[in-house]
């Protein structure tokens, strides 16, 4: 008789002993916030570029690809049965227990690089809002083409990266969690405005008639022929990845699902409803605004010389950009700086530097209005401060020397999409499905022959995230060695 094996995990041992109260519908609202961003100001032209055929046809081909692997990356939040495995709370765990350490390096390297270059993007993109609010303005007081309509980019990056160094010192997200709520409202806000926008010049200028042509926009002129052409496309195509891009928040938006029903199969039902929202939207969206400007699609649908009036609705709408690239800057900053004051700390772990922490007593002016209140302080790190403000004020010099917004969409896009939302998915997947389970077994009888207690939480401490310093690596490789005793023991035990 054939022996059937299931997993049979408790919550000490699996690492899962927090409340999570999330639902279908808290998930779907988590990955529209997560996939509706800055992209959708460049969606306009990117259709342009692919023209009425193959524009649309690229953005649903694109969402089934992420709905796909997003699916498969639902199945990798529990290690290694996907019902009632170890949780995985991050997209990096999942990597390091399905793909191994060697993938872990690379998974880390392009998910740090794309943090990176989202940076880049919004401190270029939130410039150019700031830049457009003093141009409309200008431009509704002295006219078109007004003397001091077109100030220096450089300086609103100034500016943006100065904002970024005070809000970087605050002590935690968590404690301004306002911030975010402030974002996803302001991102959904210039998002319909535009889609407002365009409508209005389609059915006002051209009374409903769509512009634009089947194969996209043509470049003039010879020396602008073939490769400009395919150069453009290939920008579009990486402008649709960065639009929907979200892998690296997944696993992060599943942890919030109470179960049962399984963690899995409500993300995917959150993935297919986000996805699908979405994909509307941006249908809507880069149509409408292809039909109302054609080939002359501007990169930016705020920024590009595409509005100037009603002059104060496209300053909310960029008002709105500037807030949202405020919040999401260091939503994505926060995990770059952790991992830098990591390794730094784990470098240098004596070292006085490292470990100082000053305090500084606010003035009473902004302290408790109560006399029996002790004086406020605020705490202030040494290697935070220097660290934080050189990574900011990179991150600012590369923006002000790559000032193109299309372009470094285009580069996120590419860099993050492939091994983010489709190899790493994959790949997990698929060594799950060929690797035996490290399980309990069920006897002829339905008796549970589970594995013992300390194997089951020790394997969830080698695949949960836990990383080894150099003096417990030995003791890693003994819970290798047990664990690997426990797949003999289960191996012998599995006879017909």
């Amino acid at each position: 008789m054939e022996r059937r094996t299931t997993v049979v995990y408790d919550a000490e041992a699996a690492g899962d002993d927090h409340e999570r109260q999330g639902t279908v519908w808290t998930a779907t609202s988590h990955i529209v916030a997560a996939v509706v961003g800055s992209g959708v100001l460049a969606l306009a032209w990117t259709v342009a570029q692919l023209g009425w055929v193959v524009g649309p046809l690229v953005l649903l081909g694109f969402s089934c690809v992420t709905y796909y692997t997003s699916a498969l990356l639902a199945d990798c939040y529990r290690y290694p049965d996907p019902v009632h495995g170890a949780v995985n709370r991050e997209y990096i765990d999942a990597v390091r227990c399905y793909l191994g350490r060697t993938n872990v390096l690379l998974c880390g390297c392009a998910q740090y690089v794309n943090l990176w270059g989202t940076l880049v993007g919004y401190t270029i993109t939130a410039s150019a809002s700031m830049i457009a609010v003093k141009r409309v303005n200008c431009f509704h007081r002295e006219g078109l083409g007004g003397a001091g309509c077109n100030p220096s980019g450089s300086t609103y990056m100034v500016v943006f990266g100065l904002f970024q160094l005070l809000l970087s010192q605050l002590p935690s997200l968590h404690n301004i969690a306002w911030l975010s709520v402030v974002a996803v409202a302001t991102s959904f806000g210039y998002s319909f405005i535009s889609l407002g926008l365009c409508a209005a010049k389609w059915w006002g200028t051209h009374g409903g008639a769509a512009r634009g042509t089947l194969a996209g926009a043509a470049l003039a002129g010879a020396a602008r022929g073939d490769g400009a052409k395919a150069f453009n496309v290939l920008l579009a195509l990486g402008n649709i990845a960065f639009s929907y891009t979200f892998a690296d928040v997944l696993i992060e938006i599943q942890d919030t699902l109470r179960a049962p029903p399984a963690e899995n199969r409500t993300m995917k039902r959150a993935s297919f409803y986000g996805l699908g929202m979405t994909t509307v939207f941006y249908l809507l969206l880069g149509c409408t605004g292809y039909a109302a400007f054609g080939d002359a699609a501007p990169g930016n649908i705020l920024t590009g010389f595409a509005f100037y009036e009603p002059f104060w609705l496209v300053d909310v709408a960029n008002v709105c950009v500037i807030v949202h690239l405020i919040g999401a800057y260091q939503v994505f900053a926060q995990p770059i700086f952790a991992r830098l004051e990591s390794c730094v700390a784990c470098r240098w772990p004596d070292a006085k530097f490292i470990n100082a922490t000053y305090y500084l007593r606010l003035p009473p002016c902004l302290s408790s209005s109560s006399s029996r209140a002790p004086p406020a302080t605020v705490a202030v790190a040494p290697l935070k401060l220097v660290l934080r403000t050189i990574l900011i004020m990179f991150t600012t010099l590369v923006a002000m020397l790559l000032p193109f917004f299309n372009a470094v969409l285009g580069l996120i896009g590419a860099l993050g999409f492939w091994p983010l939302s489709v190899y790493f998915p994959q790949h997990a997947r698929r060594q799950a499905q060929d690797r035996p389970p490290r399980a309990t077994l069920v006897d002829a009888a339905g008796h549970e022959l589970r594995l013992p207690p300390h194997l089951r939480r020790r394997q969830h401490r080698l695949c949960a995230g836990h990383r080894a310093q150099p003096q417990g690596r030995r003791a890693l490789q003994d819970d290798y060695g047990q664990l690997d005793r426990g797949d003999e023991l289960i191996n012998s035990l599995s006879v017909n």
